[in-house]
């Protein structure tokens, strides 16, 4: 019922989305204090603002852009996925694709909370001619799971919940030589991560994923979808990796959060900056002291 009253509102033009976005953000940031100082604190932190004029106005596009990134989600999830893959109008380092494609292994591909999430995501899915599984955990707002999950079990797509039934459905995928869609930048549970530098702050950061790349011999791919200005689509980047994981976990988590890194500069004001990503996880192990 929800789908098909909300579905008609999607073929608005995306500049639509992305203007209502802008209102939201600034209306989220005006009305929540923990969110207004979660934002402005981690990009602080980051270090990206050569000074303080520079930081104001990273901050102001910051605002704006983790409105357009809610409001467009209805687009996203709610389009044909061919339309939603059609979104994307430049691709950058796409050969990356092609080379991994070539190959037997398996593919990971590594996308934070970073540009147009799901629009990445069906795009890949769209156009690469394998499985694509990916992990995800429920919104925040119950009501909007059926729409997220409809969305991502479309085409190619295979939506794995991040739970001990998503690991399994997620190994068989990569088992299979199929591909894997993760998003790297989510606290995980104590146990399943250790703390590493990110933006040289210490970051509990999972293990799965290097585990799953060292045991598969997957070719590894981080990758996002840079939101255009004017509603004018996305321009997809991807990277390969440099280096490899090594299966020693703060080796590995400290290399996982150097390529996002160097990922989210790319374009710094699309990062969800409002993400308490530094937070201690329940029975996680207090974060250690990193030099800055």
């Amino acid at each position: 019922m929800l789908v098909r009253l909300l579905r008609p509102f999607a073929w608005l033009p995306l500049w639509f989305f992305h203007a209502a976005g802008t209102l939201l953000g600034w209306l989220a940031w005006l009305l929540d204090s923990a969110y207004r100082r979660r934002l402005a604190d981690n990009l602080r932190q980051a270090n990206l603002a050569k000074s303080g004029r520079d930081y104001n106005r990273l901050l102001r596009a910051s605002v704006g852009e983790q409105g357009r990134a809610a409001a467009e989600m209805m687009v996203h999830w709610l389009r044909p996925a061919e339309k939603v893959a059609q979104l994307v109008v430049e691709r950058n380092g796409w050969e990356h694709v092609d080379a991994a494609l070539a190959r037997p292994n398996p593919i990971l591909f590594v996308s934070p909370h970073h540009g147009a999430i799901e629009a990445c995501g069906i795009h890949l899915a769209m156009r690469i001619p394998r499985q694509l599984a990916a992990l995800y955990r429920p919104p925040k707002i119950h009501a909007l799971e059926p729409l997220m999950l409809a969305s991502r079990d479309r085409e190619n797509g295979l939506a794995a919940p991040a739970n001990a039934k998503g690991v399994r459905l997620l190994l068989k995928t990569l088992r299979a030589g199929q591909t894997a869609y993760l998003l790297p930048d989510q606290a995980p549970g104590a146990g399943d991560g250790v703390w590493a530098s990110f933006f040289g702050r210490p970051a509990y950061t999972m293990t799965l994923l290097p585990r799953l790349a060292h045991q598969f011999d997957a070719t590894v791919l981080f990758c996002f979808a840079e939101r255009l200005s004017w509603g004018r689509g996305y321009r997809l980047h991807v990277l390969p990796m440099a280096g490899a994981f090594s299966g020693k976990p703060e080796y590995d988590a400290a290399l996982l959060n150097q390529h996002l890194e160097t990922l989210i500069k790319l374009a710094p004001t699309q990062y969800l900056w409002s993400y308490n990503r530094y937070k201690q996880p329940a029975g996680a192990p207090p974060a250690p002291e990193f030099p800055h």
